[in-house]
């Protein structure tokens, strides 16, 4: 005993920073943003008459965006919890306003607020939903959370901001997405895994379900242009010219790059994808540099996200936990639903590929996001 309490005496408590994550966004970001110049100049000369716009616009988000991190990082994390409420109320709020005329249509969807600038509510309410969730989770008791009204108490408050996205945005990619947040941080919280093991199931049989419906032609994009998407995913060469066009010309990027790649900014099939800056900018990644440069994109975000595993798993208590938790959550759901949209591995829902495609709300909100899981890091003490 008094050799453990003389041991214990020794350690020294010291506070650490993750310098390997940090590294690894700025990489990302570097990329990214090489990448969106190569992809979007073309399409950005002849629109704008100007090659560097969509960079510009990039480049002042991705600065605005790392200032406000460096600023999230050195609050202490355990401030958010007082702000979880207004947090989700703020984007509800922030989500209603899109059908006022503070809301703006662009690219044929209405999901924008024009502020003075320019937002996104979905991103907004992925961080808010991080931030809500983690705060109840620490309130509420471990046996109540492992009742199915727990549960279904923790999930509600994710399925209303998801279902508001879906309706009122449109935009069900990123409903999928905070909903996968909701679920993923509430399982990690959960003692037993038998209600997620149920859900899964009854998703993927409702999908199955659907998938067949749509292929025997019960469900047809008459219902919903949604269904249409789903028979353009089985059958792309029948809509080759409409609805399937951007996936296949995302799968000639791709097979055209072979190993090595063309080269930066020898891509052509960036002439023909709509909005490749966007959801599609992993295709001419892998035409321009190749299964190289996609694979090495690839191990970033292994990277990134085993960083974040590690801050979880070292947290000096469970709403620092949660909190990283839900933003690896975001980036891994993000990153893999990019990826199997721009393979045609699953059917094409907009979803864009994290600190990579274009877009200020995304950038800067992701952005917040690792400011919160750096505060995190940096408020955790480890004993040597």
């Amino acid at each position: 005993m008094a050799e453990r309490r003389r041991t214990k005496k020794q350690q020294n408590t010291v506070k650490h920073f993750d310098y390997t994550l940090l590294t690894v966004v700025f990489f990302l970001l570097c990329i990214g943003l090489v990448m969106l110049f190569s992809v979007s100049s073309y399409d950005a000369n002849l629109t704008f008459n100007d090659s560097t716009y969509y960079l510009k616009n990039q480049l002042k988000n991705t600065i605005f965006g790392i200032i406000i991190m460096f600023v999230v990082m050195n609050i202490d994390y355990h401030r958010l919890d007082r702000l979880s409420f207004i947090a989700i109320v703020v984007s509800a709020v922030l989500i209603a306003l899109v059908m006022t005329p503070l809301g703006y249509e662009a690219n044929g969807a209405r999901r924008w607020l024009n502020l003075g600038v320019s937002l996104q509510p979905a991103e907004v309410a992925k961080v808010g939903i991080i931030i809500f969730s983690a705060s109840k989770v620490c309130r509420i008791s471990q046996k109540k959370l492992a009742t199915p009204r727990g549960i279904i108490e923790m999930l509600l408050p994710s399925l209303i901001i998801a279902v508001m996205v879906w309706q009122i945005t449109e935009n069900l990619s990123s409903a999928i997405i905070i909903m996968g947040i909701g679920v993923v941080m509430v399982y990690m919280a959960t003692p037993g895994y038998k209600p997620y093991a149920i859900i899964v199931l009854s998703v993927a049989f409702f999908a199955t379900i659907t998938v067949l419906l749509v292929t025997n032609g019960v469900l047809t994009e008459e219902l919903s242009y949604r269904f249409g998407r789903i028979r353009a995913w089985i059958y792309p060469e029948t809509y080759a010219s409409t609805t399937a066009f951007q996936t296949l010309q995302a799968l000639y990027a791709i097979g055209s790059g072979g190993f090595f790649g063309k080269g930066l900014g020898q891509s052509l099939q960036k002439q023909f994808v709509p909005e490749a800056q966007n959801d599609m900018i992993f295709a001419i990644i892998c035409e321009e540099l190749g299964m190289f440069g996609a694979l090495l994109i690839v191990f970033l975000f292994i990277v990134l996200l085993w960083r974040i595993s590690i801050i979880v798993n070292n947290s000096n208590d469970l709403f620092g936990a949660m909190l990283s938790v839900g933003v690896l959550a975001h980036i891994a759901i993000q990153v893999i639903l990019n990826l199997a949209v721009v393979t045609n591995t699953i059917p094409n829902t907009g979803i864009s590929l994290p600190f990579i495609s274009y877009g200020g709300s995304s950038v800067v909100f992701l952005l917040i996001e690792i400011g919160i899981v750096l505060s995190v890091a940096k408020n955790t003490k480890y004993d040597y």
